[in-house]
């Protein structure tokens, strides 16, 4: 598994310094069901707006 999840969403509450993800965990969801071919067809559920 991955050590570092890197992020440039730094509107997210999971955002950390270097551009690193700080969620203990990841999901991934992808637009047409379990295939995708780009990653512009695919989205991350674990944002959450930071307040």
């Amino acid at each position: 598994m991955a050590q570092d999840v890197l992020c440039e969403v730094n509107s997210c509450k999971y955002w950390a310094n270097g551009n690193k993800c700080a969620a203990s965990s990841i999901y991934v969801v992808s637009h047409r069901g379990k295939q995708a071919s780009h990653s512009e067809e695919t989205d991350c559920k674990t944002f959450e707006p930071k307040i």
